[in-house]
């Protein structure tokens, strides 16, 4: 299956060259992780959530199509916000790359990885994107997104994508169908 089918909002970036990195980044991800493409449909988006529902792309996508309503929201009403798009579709398209990583498969489901255990997900995911060269600025989203990025000044776009990211897991989380 080819990523612009998995992933149909790389389309959207305007840099021909980015869209090629994020889906070398994914695929690097999933070689050093052992999944093949199907697998991404499986593995679940969190490991917080006992039983989640919710796969790594259906999480990914939305994650990024949030943060693409909440951009075209802050543009329309302010003036001084111009948002990268290309950086925050890229982003929102690699924030969790790093689970494929964090996360195995065994016997008894998914769980953390050995090296799972010694690095989170946005740290082994801004390593890979640093691998093939990635803009600064989307490395920064991806290192940003989640808490460690708490002690950075963080830019307009991983603003974006943190808040989107933690709208939808604790909006999984509160329902019954995370």
């Amino acid at each position: 299956m080819e990523f612009i089918e998995i992933f149909p909002e790389i389309g959207l970036i305007k840099e021909k060259d980015l869209q090629e990195k994020i889906v070398l980044v994914w695929k690097r991800a999933m070689e050093i992780g052992g999944w093949k493409s199907d697998d991404l449909f499986n593995i679940p988006f969190t490991l917080l959530i006992l039983d989640t529902q919710v796969n790594l792309v259906e999480h990914t996508r939305a994650v990024t199509n949030c943060a693409i309503k909440i951009a075209d929201a802050l543009e329309a009403s302010y003036e001084v916000i111009k948002v990268k798009r290309d950086y925050l579709v890229a982003g929102g398209l690699l924030h969790d790359v790093g689970k494929l990583i964090e996360y195995e498969y065994r016997e008894d489901g998914f769980k953390k990885s050995e090296m799972g255990k010694l690095l989170r997900h946005p740290v082994s995911g801004a390593n890979l994107a640093s691998e093939f060269e990635l803009p600064g600025e989307v490395i920064h989203i991806i290192y940003t997104h989640s808490k460690e990025g708490d002690n950075y000044q963080r830019t307009i776009e991983s603003i974006i994508i943190h808040h989107s990211d933690f709208i939808n897991f604790e909006s999984l989380k509160s329902s019954n169908n995370g």
